[in-house]
């Protein structure tokens, strides 16, 4: 396989030869979505925590799936690298340009319409945020179940380039589970039409999950064909205290004992993690009376507005009370409570900036092994960085926890952060010992290449290797990520 693959560099024209290149690129989408200009192109170059900055030759903002073939076609043909783009709203550096700037950013944002919508299925453009995509299902009384704390900014063709999960995996699954079909320009133009909304087709391979999950390296997704769901009539949510891991995991295999299908998130949250919140995040509170060193977020959902889900949580609490696996719960009992307690754990990625710096793992690991894991990367944290404080929260019932580690109080917020390609390698060898995975729902990137190298067996490289030069031979589908 050529290198350009693999060591994230496009050669492409030069001098007078890549002007003209980029004049073409510029027509195909019109001067006013042809970005040259530093300061206006900097939206696109820097990630929001500006970890990866990068630099472009130009920023391109089609406004059709014609134009994004037709920018492919020619970037193709020159060897220019493309880096696609939605909301700019990852985590790994996967949607940034390398700081070299020969590479050309394409952003999807224009691709906003909802092209139809019926009872089982939506299909819209990679541009629509998923905000958008939800209220769109509303508006016909569906429901798209996927939720992230990003949903505002973050578009349908990220969430699907980077297969995001979020809190409603327990019951929906990731985005992978949620589309049923792609339109996707590939890297020489060509534009494959799987729009289609059959949930059963057994007709060979199955390209529609090659590129879900694939962050732009294989072809840029376009529009997707979405799940609709019935939308419940009724949720119940609770906030829970727990007095350790083992009394959360006990609790989980009780909420689905009793919830089954019913139960929709099962989210849980470290004392600290809380405790950043009501600290950083204006009118956040813990409507408990004393702190718990655990903290559990549940909802259970019910087809029928007639008290059923309540009644099923508020049996749930008191059995779980009387097995001593909580030591206190809250049942919110409007949606303001509700969105009030959804509140403490939305809120706390953005809680953790105001103390520094932070260190964050994305992982998963078997259920079961959840409170084994979070009591041995202590210690793994306290051998890289004595006093570094975990911050620790995320999706119980699918294994995903958002390892994060705070800096120690008084250190140097810099120094700490020096720390992190060895504190990620400890916590991810560990990770990896126990069956887990390093990356459960951002991605790869840049952030994560490396490790993909040390944790993935050679013939999977090999195999991964092997369709990113079927696909995109030149190299050209951002460039320097993933592989």
């Amino acid at each position: 396989m050529a290198s350009h693959i693999t060591n994230g560099s496009t050669r492409g024209p030069s001098g007078a030869k890549a002007e003209a290149v980029l004049q073409r690129l510029a027509e195909i989408v019109g001067p006013e979505h042809a970005i040259r200009d530093p300061d206006r192109q900097l939206p696109y170059l820097r990630e929001w925590r500006d970890r990866y900055v990068g630099r472009a030759a130009l920023v391109l903002r089609p406004g059709s799936t014609a134009e994004v073939a037709r920018v492919l076609a020619v970037a193709n043909e020159a060897g220019i690298g493309v880096v696609p783009q939605g909301g700019n709203t990852g985590l790994v550096g996967g949607q940034i340009p390398s700081p070299a700037g020969t590479e050309i950013v394409l952003s999807v944002s224009r691709l906003t319409r909802v092209r139809a919508v019926d009872e089982t299925a939506m299909i819209v453009e990679a541009g629509v945020t998923l905000l958008d995509a939800q209220l769109a299902a509303e508006r016909a009384g569906r429901l798209f179940p996927l939720s992230l704390p990003s949903e505002g900014s973050c578009e349908i063709g990220g969430v699907l380039a980077t297969n995001a999960g979020g809190v409603g995996v327990l019951a929906y699954g990731n985005a992978r589970a949620l589309a049923l079909g792609l339109e996707v320009v590939l890297a020489d133009g060509q534009v494959w039409d799987g729009l289609r909304t059959l949930k059963k087709d057994n007709t060979g391979y199955d390209l529609r999950d090659l590129f879900i999950g694939s962050e732009g390296t294989l072809g840029i997704i376009t529009a997707a064909a979405l799940k609709l769901f019935p939308r419940p009539r009724e949720k119940a949510t609770a906030l829970v205290a727990a007095p350790d891991l083992a009394a959360v995991a006990a609790l989980f295999r009780l909420a689905e004992a009793r919830a089954h299908s019913g139960l929709t998130a099962f989210e849980f949250m470290s004392g600290l993690a809380v405790e950043l919140v009501t600290r950083h995040v204006p009118g956040a509170r813990l409507p408990l009376k004393t702190p718990a060193p655990w903290y559990v977020l549940i909802e259970i959902a019910g087809s029928e507005a007639d008290g059923a889900a309540t009644a099923a949580m508020e049996r749930l609490l008191e059995e779980a009370g009387d097995k001593r696996i909580l030591s206190d719960a809250v049942l919110a009992s409007s949606l303001a409570q509700a969105q009030s307690l959804w509140r403490l754990r939305e809120t706390a990625s953005e809680a953790q900036k105001p103390e520094g710096g932070s260190i964050k793992h994305d992982i998963s690991v078997p259920v079961a092994l959840i409170a084994p894991f979070v009591e041995r990367a202590a210690g793994v944290v306290e051998a890289v960085c004595p006093g570094a404080r975990p911050v620790v929260f995320g999706h119980f019932g699918d294994g995903n926890v958002h390892y994060n580690v705070s800096q120690p109080l008084g250190l140097d917020k810099a120094a700490f952060l020096a720390l992190w390609d060895r504190m990620s390698g400890a916590v991810h060898d560990l990770v990896a010992g126990m069956g887990g995975s390093i990356s459960a729902e951002h991605g790869i990137g840049q952030m994560k290449r490396a490790d993909l190298v040390r944790y993935k067996s050679p013939l999977e490289l090999a195999l991964m290797r092997k369709i990113k030069a079927a696909l995109d031979p030149k190299g050209i589908l951002n460039p320097g990520k993933l592989l």
